[in-house]
Order: structure tokens, then C-alpha cells, then sequence
């Protein structure tokens, strides 16, 4: 039976500056949004914001969807990634809750376009989409729980 993996990721920007998470998979440094899968219970933009907080110890609310992408990795393993932005006033401290999490870095957005240790090539698209214009209100995306409110 096909199931695609359903993750969210955010893309965190402070004055010209793009949050990422490192974390070590396979021996190697990686790069990342703040990003995981979405969970049973929860909307797409409570996964987001559960997310964040668990990769960066950081409470803050999704502004707009960005983007979805839909992504075949390597092994075949195919992903739907809702991504999310969110702008802050200023870069504030990271405290990761994650233990997968080694560090969180506040870098310019060049800096992360060309890095070679990136987790996926989603990472790298998922700010140039933030780098475009278009932004979607959160309203574009709705749960529905069973039954419906009367």
C-alpha cells in the first residue's frame, strides 16, 4: 500500500538571518529547518509549531504556508512536506528539547543555498521559496474531526 511520509518544516528568518538544525545522521553534520512528521492528533500547523519547539526549544506561531513539496528520496521513499514561514524581530536563543539535535545556528540564507551538508535538496528549495513573494494564509489549510460541529 503507498503511504507517503507527512512532514511540515519551517523556515525561520530574524533580520536577514535563516534558522537551521544540526543534527548527525550516519557520522555526518547535517543540515536542516526545523522540521519532523506530522503526528495522529494534531493539525499541520500544530505539527509545525511542535516541531519547532522540540528542534529549538523556540515558541512561536506559523504565519504563512509556503509551500507543499512532494519528494521521492533516494531509497524511494516518498515524502509530501507541508512548509511553513515564520519571521521574527530579531534572532533569539535556541535551547533544542530533541536529543537528535546537536545545534541550532542562525545563518544567512547564501550560506545555507550552498552548503554541501544539507539534509535533503528540500532544505535549499524550501528557502527559495520563502525567498519568492507568494505567501498562502493559514486558512488555505483545514481539519476536519468526525463528526463535524452541528
Amino acid at each position: 500500500m503507498f503511504k507517503p511520509h507527512v512532514t511540515v518544516a519551517c523556515v525561520v528568518q530574524a533580520q536577514g538571518k535563516f534558522l537551521v538544525v544540526e543534527e548527525t545522521i550516519r557520522g555526518k553534520a547535517l543540515w536542516n529547518q526545523p522540521a519532523g512528521h506530522l503526528e495522529a492528533d494534531e493539525t499541520l500547523v500544530q505539527a509545525a509549531e511542535r516541531e519547532l519547539y522540540e528542534e529549538t526549544g523556540l515558541r512561536a506561531s506559523v504565519q504563512h504556508f509556503l509551500r507543499l513539496h512532494q519528494w521521492i528520496a533516494p531509497d524511494n521513499t516518498p515524502f509530501l512536506r507541508f512548509c511553513f514561514a515564520i519571521d521574527l524581530p530579531a534572532p533569539l536563543p535556541t535551547a533544542p528539547q530533541d536529543s537528535d539535535i546537536d545545534r541550532c545556528l542562525w545563518l544567512p540564507a547564501g550560506e545555507i543555498l550552498h552548503a554541501p551538508n544539507l539534509r535533503s535538496p528540500l532544505v535549499a528549495e524550501s528557502l527559495r521559496c520563502w525567498q519568492q513573494p507568494a505567501r498562502y494564509p493559514l486558512s488555505l489549510l483545514s481539519a476536519f474531526h468526525w463528526p463535524f460541529p452541528q
